[in-house]
This record gives C-alpha cells, structure tokens and sequence, in this order.
C-alpha cells in the first residue's frame, strides 16, 4: 500500500553526512516528472524523494527543489543557447518564469513537466504511435515496442490515453521480424563513410521469398533458393512498404525489391556496379511515376479528368512540374511522366468514366487491351 503523505514527508526530513550516488539524482528527478506529471497531474517534493529512495539514493525536500531548480537552468541554457550563468539571471529575474521547462503550482508546493523535451505534445506522440501501427512491414512485436517508445516521449497518464485510443486495424502485416535487420545491413552497403573512416558502397545478397499455394502461412525461396546479388542504391517507402532500388547482377538493369520479403540478407565487400543506370535526381519523381512498384516503359501521358477527380490526381501525380489545365467546364487535363504497367491501368480503372487517356494513342489501345482481357474472362 503506498504511503500517507505525511508519513512521505516524516521519512524525508532533514539528514546528516555524505549521500550516496547523489551525481545520479537529479537525471532521476527530471526522469521522475517526466513519466509521472504533465499540466493536468503535479507531484511534491516529498513523492520525488519517495522515488529516489527506490534506488537507494536518500533526498531531502530542500535537496529536491534545488535540483529541479539546477534542471531548469540547465535545459534553458541549452535551449537558449546561453552561458550557465546567463540562464540562472534570466530565470531568477522573474521575467522568464513562463520559459521553464518544470513549473510550480501557485502555492509553490507542487512540480510538473510544463512541456515536454523537443515540444513533443501528447498529439505528436498519438500520431507517430498511429503512423506505427499503420505500417504493413513491421511486426505486430515490433510495432509494439515502437509504439512504446514513442509513449515515453509524453506522460504517463497520457502515454495511457495513446494505447486506449489508437485504432487497432485487422490488416495484413509481415510475420518477417529481421526486416529492421535487413534495413540496418543495406544502409551499411550503401554507407560512404566519413573522412576519417571512409568505406566503399558493396554488393549485398539475399534470398527472395513468396507465398505458396500449399501453405500460406509460410513462404518459399524464389528462384529455387539460389542467391541474388544486387548493388543497392536506394530504400524508400511506398503504399506502406519498405522498398529496395538495386542493380541486379543478373538482369544487369535497376529492379526493385520488397525488403520484408529478403532473407539472409549478407554484405559481400565485392564493389557496388550500376552507376550508371542509377540517377539520384530522377529517384526524386520515381515514386509518383511508378504505380504498385512496378517498373516499365516510361511516357508521358495526357489523362482526362473529370473535376471531382482533381484532389485524387494531384494526391498520386503530384504538383510540381505539372500543368492542371481546364479542359471544359466538367473536365480538366494533366501530362505526368508514368512507367506503363498494369497496375498504371488498374489505377485508372478506379474511377470508371471519370477518366480518359487522351495521349498518346498507343497508350489508350495498351488500356483498351488491358480491358478487353478482363472482360474476356466473363
């Protein structure tokens, strides 16, 4: 059972002689009113003390205001950019007082976390847990342990607020748990290191996995479990998965690769190949261009829309260097650069009759195809 309060404060008098581990006690005290206070929740000298001493450390009540004290000075002086004696004048002047990071209440007995490091309120901390759990490649064990993480940026109480409301999806998600892993390896290949430590750009090599018709709940190698090796070049994030740009050995051209799909993946210390085929200012547009992540034939096309449409096509075509243009009262038309695929096609079968492909020709007799062979299988 916790304790009285005035019991608390009996335990915390005034003592005598050298305290043990005291250069640890004030990053407790800033870790204490951290997880325990926010605007809304306050906590005495007295509790503090009550926490340090689960580490052995005995406080006084004095003690513990002048640390909370000696936290403020500091973290305004690094957020001031300011000498430490600059900031213990400004914030015992009084006229910085709304500049503290620990306030007082107006009674002067109780503490709490005015803000949070980094002004990370509690909806910055929901939206980065929600943006968490809405990613496809990490594991539920792995989104779980972020999510936490991200909580320990605000409160408890309203870390607690956070893991209540956040919308748990039933949505597909990758039983692949060495994807951060795999990440981790091929930021190491394409790393040019430093000055002092430089290091050459090196093939990876991994095996590819698919799904099987026999069993679904586990994949198999492709290519029969033989090898790829690439040269990596770029990881990127598209439709909520974690891609890899690579020039392929074997195909000898750029292709693109699901990570949480790659096992085993492994640095080979051969140099990277490719350069030429990788242009860095064309990955710029790559993901607007590229539909599903399938690469193909690239053209600009020129689509007919109708109005409704227009915050749907600049969502996925984007703005910059396009031309929205109206067309006639009901419709308008743009030009972007597309790799032709069927996922480009599929992409414009969403909207039905909204939308037309007015250039080039053989683009709209690609699409008429592509219906047709649909409509064949009914």
């Amino acid at each position: 059972m916790p304790k009285a309060k005035k019991q608390i404060e009996d335990d915390f008098l005034p003592q005598h002689g050298r305290k043990a581990h005291q250069q640890m006690k004030a990053y407790l005290v800033l870790d204490y009113l951290m997880k325990h206070t926010d605007e809304q929740h306050h906590t005495t000298p007295y509790e503090i003390a009550a926490y340090l001493s689960d580490y052995g450390i005995e406080a006084q009540y004095k003690s513990v205001k002048s640390d909370i004290d000696e936290i403020n000075y500091v973290l305004y002086m690094m957020e001031q950019g300011c000498s430490i004696d600059v900031a213990i004048e400004d914030l015992n002047s009084g006229e910085y007082e709304e500049e503290k990071i620990i306030q007082c209440t107006e009674n002067r007995r109780e503490y709490f976390m005015n803000r949070r490091l980094h002004d990370i309120t509690e909806d910055d901390a929901r939206l980065l847990a929600e943006t968490v759990y809405s990613a496809p490649f990490l594991d539920e064990k792995k989104a779980k342990r972020l999510v936490g993480i991200a909580s320990t940026l605000v409160s408890n109480h309203a870390a607690e607020r956070i893991k209540h409301d956040i919308p748990i999806l039933d949505r597909p998600r990758t039983t692949n748990t060495r994807v951060y892993n795999n990440v981790s390896l091929i930021n190491e290949a394409m790393h040019t290191g430093t000055k002092a430590a430089p290091h050459s750009p090196e093939k990876i090599t991994f095996r590819y996995q698919k799904y099987c018709i026999d069993n679904v709940e586990k994949t198999v190698d492709r290519r029969g479990g033989s090898l790829y090796k690439v040269s990596p070049y770029k990881l990127l994030i598209d439709e909520g998965n974690y891609y890899l740009r690579a020039f392929d050995d074997r195909s000898q051209s750029m292709r693109t690769y699901r990570v949480d799909r790659m096992k085993n993946v492994s640095l080979t210390g051969e140099p990277r190949d490719g350069e030429e085929f990788y242009d860095e200012a064309d990955m710029k547009t790559f993901p607007r261009r590229v539909f599903g992540m399938w690469v193909g034939e690239r053209v600009k096309v020129t689509l007919l829309f109708d109005n409704c449409l227009l915050d749907a096509a600049i969502e996925r075509l984007g703005r910059r260097g396009l031309e929205y243009e109206i067309y006639d009262e009901d419709h308008f038309t743009v030009s972007p650069e597309v790799e032709l695929s069927d996922q480009f096609f599929a992409w414009l079968c969403r909207f039905r009759k909204l939308v037309k492909i007015l250039a080039p020709e053989a683009v709209a007799e690609d699409f008429k195809q592509y219906l047709e062979d649909i409509r064949s299988l009914y």
